[in-house]
């Protein structure tokens, strides 16, 4: 049996603008479904919007989001919730989303084109945990963490 956990992403109105985002990224295929593809009438608010949502990359990535029905404010307008103190991470939130490469160019690049629009919480480069490290908010409102794998030698 094999099973993958993949982040589903929920939004109020801006799951097609971070699907086409994270695409960009990312790369892969984005595929979309709105509510009115699934028979909502064409003139009904929300028709337009994802019901089903999807980026799949040849690289690994995957991710999935919806526009939940009804009137909400758009996630990112409210303040991030993570920020660093006193070399800690201090957050409200109940995920972080994770990204890891091989090589700190490869991440290096992801990084530079997710950071457009972004908050840094902490900028991206050597930790003592990983050849490169970095946090940030996009422009969205979900909270990435990108960093490069460690090669670590057992004892």
């Amino acid at each position: 049996m094999s099973v993958n956990a993949v982040a589903h992403l929920n939004f109020h109105g801006q799951a097609r603008a971070a699907l086409e985002f994270y695409q960009s990224v990312f790369g892969g295929q984005t595929t979309i479904a709105t509510y009115g593809d699934f028979g909502m009438p064409a003139e009904a608010p929300g028709a337009a919007n994802v019901v089903f949502g999807q980026v799949v990359a040849d690289n690994g990535f995957r991710v999935m989001a919806y526009d939940v029905p009804g009137e909400g404010a758009p996630i990112a307008q409210g303040a991030p919730t993570t920020r660093r103190e006193n070399g800690t991470t201090i957050t409200e939130e109940p995920f972080f989303l994770s990204v890891r490469g091989e090589t700190v160019e490869e991440v290096g690049a992801l990084w530079e084109r997710l950071a457009e629009g972004a908050k840094v919480i902490e900028a991206f480069g050597p930790a003592q945990w990983a050849p490169a490290f970095g946090m940030l908010t996009d422009r969205f409102g979900i909270t990435w963490v990108l960093d490069v794998a460690a090669e670590y030698t057992r004892a």
